[in-house]
């Protein structure tokens, strides 16, 4: 092991004896990045809502979607990747630069194992470059200085905030938290953001997301689709809008196929004039 590196204290930080929404996300997903306790927990969630497994193919499926959008049809060379989650096939990086090896990525996340995981396989093509952040979303200042080491903030970056603004509590002014880091983006940038809802008809979502409240971390708060749709305010929010990850531009269908199944994550990708 490199003198200096940060394995070490990384590792004194990972908890295995309580679930952890990361390496439950990565189960879910077809990764091996989890302990007993994860699954456990992922199995009872599972039984509370059996959807959840096809909320999380979703929401990963609309990343690679977004990605390639951003990529080809945007021009965009840049991502800050916010909430980076365990690696499985297809991250921001590999996707942007399969299209543009030149891509620049910056992947923050403030889980010890995730970024153990991150450091070791999340690695740039030869013209780009992928660099990595232990830091916290709620600390918007310290992501935009060290980010600004390998992203030139003087050029349209897309923001990607895929399932993470769901570990903000109401009280911690969510949206604010977001409209923080839009603005330190240049015009040209855009917003790529997915959130777990609720509503009347979600009732073994709520019970899934109590039962995680209650035995796992971070705590979630689900929010409304309206209120989801507020943290693209001031942007000028891309075609289909604010839908179902499922419903993001879904790839062709064959002909007479009904419209893919909504789940409980809503999506949106907009752009900062």
């Amino acid at each position: 092991m490199p003198e200096n590196s940060p394995a070490p204290s990384l590792h004194s930080r990972i908890n295995s004896r309580q679930p952890h929404t990361a390496r439950i996300w990565n189960y879910w997903l077809g990764g091996r990045d989890h302990y007993e306790v994860d699954r456990a927990a992922g199995d009872h969630i599972r039984e509370l809502h059996p959807g959840i497994s096809e909320y999380a193919r979703a929401d990963r499926l609309f990343l690679g979607r977004a990605v390639r959008h951003l990529v080809t049809e945007c021009g965009i060379r840049q991502f800050l990747d916010i909430g980076t989650g365990l690696p499985t096939a297809d991250n921001t990086h590999e996707v942007a630069q399969r299209l543009a090896p030149d891509t620049r990525v910056v992947y923050v996340d403030n889980d010890p194992l995730v970024m153990v995981h991150a450091r070791a396989l999340l690695t740039s093509a030869p013209e780009g470059c992928t660099d990595h952040v232990d830091e916290d979303l709620r600390n918007v200042d310290a992501i935009i200085e060290q980010a600004g080491h390998t992203l030139d903030f003087t050029r349209p970056i897309a923001l990607m905030l895929l399932g993470v603004v769901i570990f903000l509590g109401d009280d911690e002014d969510p949206h604010g938290v977001v409209r923080r880091l839009v603005d330190a983006l240049p015009p040209g940038s855009h917003l790529a953001l997915s959130h777990t809802i609720t509503g009347p008809a979600l009732s073994d979502v709520d019970a899934a997301v109590r039962y995680w409240n209650a035995h796992g971390t971070p705590r979630l708060t689900q929010r409304r689709p309206e209120e989801v749709a507020r943290f693209f305010d001031g942007l000028d929010l891309l075609e289909p809008g604010v839908v179902s990850c499922s419903r993001w531009r879904p790839e062709d269908s064959p002909a007479g196929q009904d419209e893919p199944a909504e789940v409980a994550m809503y999506c949106g990708v907009a752009r900062k004039p």
